[in-house]
C-alpha cells in the first residue's frame, strides 16, 4: 500500500507541475510549435540554418513577448521549434518559406504507436481528410465496454449525430450516465447464452448489462475509435498518447460474449439491431471454432450480408488458429477479413545463460527484478511438468531457480504462476515449433521472458550438457526501431486458402495485432486470470482480435472521407494499396516458419491508410453481384434464401454477367488449376475514383512461377463518359499445358495498374489441385 501511495504522490506532484506549467504558458499567451520550412529558401547571407531561423523569429511581432527559439533542425528535417503567440503563429504561416506550423504535443509512442507505425499524420493524409472519422458510428460487437474509461471521454465532441437511432440500456451497474457523446449506445444480448446455461448458477448470476467484465471489448472499442488519452501505459511499458484509429468517431457497444461464449442467436440479434440503430461500420472480433462454416450456415456471414446491403462495412478477425492452412474464418467475400502482424516496437527481456549467451525475449513483467548474479536453471520437463501445469512442478527441484517451461497446453502467465507457487525464482518460456519465432509479451506474475523456438532448443541443450546450468533475465523495457524488421505475420494468425470458395483470396489484409496497448476493464487483471489481483487502465494483448478493430477504424475514416463509397469500394481501397515488404525492404516474414510470407498468409499485405485515401481505381461490388456469386458456386433454394431478403435481389442470378464465381469483382485473384483445367479466365471492372477523369492506366504483371498471365486490354483510358472499364485476365498453367516440371502446390504474383500517380495492385495466388476442379 505504501508503494501505491508513494506512486500516487509522484503523479500528484507531476500533475501539479503540469498544471503550473500549463498555467504559465496560458498566462503569457505563448505556446510551443514546430515550424517546417523549405531549406532551399535559406538566403546565402546567413551562415547557418540556425541564424536564418532566428532571423525569421525576430521578424515577428514582439507582442506580448518576443518569440523564443527552442531548437533548430537542419538534418532529419528542415525547420525549428519555438514558443509563439497566436499572432506570431499567424504571421509565420503567411511566410512563403514556411511549410507548416504545428502545435507541439506528445505524439503516439506506443499504442499510440500503431497510428505512427501506420503512417498517420495530423496534418495530411487520411486523418485530416476524414477529420478523424467525425460522426461515423462504429458498432463494436464484443464483451461489452467499461464506460468510465478515459478512452470513451466525449470531450470536444459535437452532439450525437441526428441519424443515430440506438439506445443506452441502463441497469444497476450501468447507469444512464454511462453513455455520452462518444459512447452513444450500449446494449446487451444474452438470451441465447442464458438458454444454453440456464441451469448453471454462475451464468445465471452474471450481470446482464453492457458492462465489460472481461476486458476484450473495451480493448477493441478503444483501438477502433477511442478518444485521445495522454500518459497511457501498462505500468512502465508502451508509455505515450493512446488514441483509436478514428478518434472522433462514435462508439456503439453491443455485448454478445459472456463467460460461456458468444452464441449465434445473440450475434445475429446484435447485428440486426446495429443496422436499425444506424451504425456505419461493424467491428467483430469473433469467429467460428475450427473450419469456417458454409456461408448459409454461418450466422456472421449472414448477418454481415444484411449489413452490407445497408451500406455498412463489416470488419472481422481472421482467427487465431494459425499457422495451419485453411484456418481462416469469416471468409465470406462481403466481409473484410483481417490477419495479425507485428509493429516496430518490442518489450525486450533477455535471457542470459551461464555460458554467456544472450537470448532475446519479450516480457511485460513489472515487479522486482532478479538479482544481477546468475541463478540455477532447470528444465520443467525434469521437474514434473514440461508445460508447467499448476501443482505439477516438484518444489524441491524448482525452489530458488529459474525454470525453462515449454509453451502450449495452458495459459502462458499461468505457467509462471505455477513456477512461483512451487518456489521458483523466475521463468523462461520457450516456444515450440508450432509457434516458431513469434514472441508475445505478457504481464507475468514472476520475473519471466518468452523466447523463440530456436533459443528454446539451445537453452535446453545447455541445461542438458552443463553440470551446473545458470541463467538470469534482464528487462530492457520498451524499444522502438528497425530491428527486428516489421511488419511480420504472427504465427497464430489464421490463414488461407479459402476452404469454402478457393477463388476468393482470404485473409484480405493484415494489420497490427501483436502486443497492442489499448483500454481495459476495471473488473479483471491484465492476465484475465483469477490468480491475478492487479487492476490496470490499459493492457497489452495480442490476437487478430486486435488487428480487426484497427481496420474497422480505418474503414470509419474512409467512410467519412468518401461517404459515397460502398463497403466493397472501401475494402478495395485497403486491399489494392496494401504493401508486402518489411521496413527493411525484404518480403514480409511469416514468424511461424521464418520464411517469406505469401498471399494465403497475409492476403494483399499490410494496410496503408494514407494510400487507401486515394487508391485511383476501385473494384466495386453490390448485393446483386454477391448473390450471383453464390449462385455460381452452386447455392440453390432453399439455402440461398437467407441472403435474399430484398426483392430486388430475386433476379440477380438470371441477370448477372458472371460466368463463374471467379468473375466476382474482387480486388484480388485466386486461381485453381486441376487435371482438366489449365486455362482460367476472370473478368474485372474498375472504377476511376481519382481526380483525373481522363486518367490512362497501363498494366504490369508479375506472373507466378509456372503460370502465364495475359491481361486484355493492357491499357485503360478513362473519360468523363467512361468511368468504369472492364478487362479480362487469362491465366495459363504451363505445367499442365505441356511445360516441364513437377506439379507445384501454389505460387504467387501480382497484377498492377498504374497511371504514374497511383499503383493499383492486386495479389495473384495460384493453386494446383491433384484431381479435378470444380469450375468456379
Amino acid at each position: 500500500m505504501a508503494a501505491k501511495l508513494s506512486l500516487s504522490s509522484v503523479f500528484f506532484v507531476f500533475s501539479l507541475f503540469l498544471c503550473f506549467s500549463s498555467s504559465s504558458s496560458s498566462w503569457d499567451g505563448l505556446d510551443s510549435y514546430i515550424v517546417h520550412v523549405q531549406g532551399s529558401h535559406k538566403p546565402s547571407l546567413f551562415s547557418s540554418h540556425s541564424h536564418w531561423h532566428n532571423s525569421l523569429l525576430r521578424s515577428l511581432p514582439s507582442s506580448p513577448q518576443p518569440a523564443t527559439l527552442l531548437y533548430s533542425y537542419s538534418r532529419a528535417v528542415h525547420g525549428f521549434s519555438a514558443r509563439l503567440s497566436p499572432s506570431q503563429t499567424s504571421a509565420l504561416r503567411r511566410n512563403p518559406s514556411v511549410i507548416s506550423v504545428i502545435p507541439d504535443q506528445a505524439r503516439e509512442i506506443h499504442t499510440t504507436h500503431t497510428p505512427a507505425f501506420l503512417g498517420f499524420s495530423d496534418n495530411s493524409g487520411l486523418w485530416s481528410n476524414s477529420n478523424y472519422g467525425e460522426d461515423v458510428i462504429v458498432g463494436v460487437l464484443d464483451t461489452g465496454i467499461w464506460p468510465e474509461h478515459p478512452s470513451f471521454s466525449d470531450s470536444g465532441l459535437d452532439p450525437v449525430p441526428s441519424t443515430w437511432k440506438g439506445a443506452c440500456e441502463i441497469g444497476p451497474d450501468f447507469p444512464a450516465s454511462s453513455c455520452n457523446r462518444k459512447l452513444i449506445g450500449a446494449r446487451a444480448f444474452y438470451k441465447g447464452y442464458l438458454t444454453k446455461h440456464q441451469n448453471e448458477s454462475r451464468h445465471a448470476e452474471e450481470s446482464r448489462s453492457p458492462r465489460d467484465t472481461a476486458g476484450h471489448g473495451t480493448h477493441t472499442a478503444s483501438t477502433a475509435a477511442g478518444s485521445v488519452v495522454v500518459n497511457a501505459s501498462l505500468y512502465q511499458y508502451a508509455q505515450g498518447v493512446a488514441r483509436g484509429m478514428a478518434s472522433k468517431a462514435r462508439i456503439a457497444a453491443y455485448k454478445i460474449c459472456w463467460t460461456g461464449g458468444c452464441y449465434d442467436s445473440d450475434i445475429l440479434a446484435a447485428m440486426d439491431q446495429a443496422v436499425a440503430d444506424g451504425v456505419h461500420v461493424i467491428s467483430l472480433s469473433v469467429g467460428a471454432n475450427g473450419f469456417a462454416p458454409e456461408y448459409h450456415k454461418d450466422s456472421i456471414a449472414i448477418g454481415a450480408f444484411g449489413a452490407m446491403r445497408h451500406g455498412i462495412v463489416v470488419s472481422c478477425s481472421a482467427g487465431n488458429s494459425g499457422p495451419g492452412p485453411q484456418t481462416a474464418t469469416n471468409i465470406a467475400p462481403w466481409i473484410l477479413t483481417v490477419g495479425a502482424s507485428t509493429v516496430d516496437r518490442e518489450f525486450t527481456a533477455n535471457a542470459i545463460t551461464g555460458d554467456g549467451k544472450v537470448f532475446t525475449g519479450t516480457s511485460l513483467y513489472a515487479g522486482e527484478p532478479l538479482p544481477d548474479s546468475q541463478i540455477p536453471l532447470v528444465y520443467s520437463g525434469d521437474c514434473g511438468s514440461r508445460l508447467c501445469y499448476p501443482g505439477k512442478l516438484n518444489s524441491s527441484l524448482v525452489e530458488g531457480k529459474i525454470v525453462l517451461c515449454d509453451r502450449g497446453g495452458n495459459a502462458r502467465v499461468e505457467k509462471g504462476s505455477a513456477v512461483k507457487i512451487a518456489g521458483g525464482a523466475g521463468m523462461i518460456l520457450a516456444n515450440t515449433a508450432d509457434s516458431g519465432e513469434e514472441l508475445t509479451a505478457d504481464s507475468h506474475l514472476v520475473p519471466a521472458t518468452m523466447v523463440g523456438a530456436k533459443a528454446g532448443d539451445q537453452i535446453r541443450d545447455y541445461i542438458k550438457n552443463s553440470d551446473s546450468p545458470t541463467a538470469t533475465i534482464t528487462f530492457l523495457g520498451t524499444l522502438i526501431g528497425p530491428s527486428p524488421p516489421s511488419p511480420r505475420v504472427a504465427a497464430f494468425s489464421s490463414r488461407g486458402p479459402n476452404h469454402i470458395t478457393p477463388v476468393i483470396l482470404k485473409p484480405d489484409v493484415i494489420a497490427p495485432g501483436v502486443n497492442i496497448l489499448a483500454g481495459w476493464t476495471g473488473m479483471v487483471g491484465p492476465t484475465d486470470l483469477d490468480i491475478d489481483p492487479r487492476r490496470v487502465k490499459f493492457n497489452i494483448i495480442s490476437g487478430t482480435s486486435m488487428s480487426c478493430p484497427h481496420v474497422s477504424g480505418l474503414a470509419a475514416l474512409l467512410r467519412k472521407a468518401h461517404p459515397d463509397w460502398s463497403p466493397a469500394a472501401i475494402k478495395s481501397a485497403l486491399v489494392t494499396t496494401a504493401y508486402d515488404t518489411e521496413n527493411s525492404g525484404e518480403p514480409i516474414e511469416d514468424l511461424a516458419t521464418g520464411e517469406s510470407s505469401n498471399s494465403f498468409i497475409h492476403g494483399a499485405g499490410h494496410v496503408d491508410p494514407n494510400k487507401a485515401l486515394n487508391p485511383g481505381l476501385v473494384y466495386d461490388v453490390d448485393a446483386k453481384e454477391y448473390v450471383a456469386f453464390l449462385c455460381a458456386v452452386g447455392y440453390e433454394f432453399p439455402g440461398i434464401l437467407v441472403f435474399l431478403q430484398d426483392p430486388t435481389l430475386y433476379d440477380a442470378c438470371e441477370t448477372s454477367k458472371l460466368r463463374t464465381a471467379g468473375d466476382l469483382n474482387y480486388p484480388s485473384f485466386s486461381v485453381v488449376f486441376g487435371s482438366s483445367v489449365d486455362v482460367v479466365k476472370y473478368r474485372r471492372v474498375v472504377k476511376n475514383v481519382g481526380s483525373n477523369v481522363d486518367a490512362v492506366y497501363e498494366v504490369g504483371v508479375k506472373s507466378p512461377v509456372n503460370v502465364e498471365i495475359d491481361v486484355s486490354p493492357s491499357k485503360l483510358a478513362f473519360s468523363k463518359e467512361s468511368k468504369e472499364i472492364e478487362y479480362e485476365v487469362t491465366f495459363k498453367s504451363v505445367v499442365l499445358g505441356g511445360g516441364a516440371g513437377s506439379l507445384p502446390g501454389h505460387e504467387f504474383g501480382s497484377i498492377e495498374w498504374t497511371d504514374g500517380e497511383h499503383v493499383v495492385k492486386s495479389p495473384v495466388a495460384v493453386q494446383w489441385s491433384q484431381g479435378s476442379v470444380q469450375s468456379f
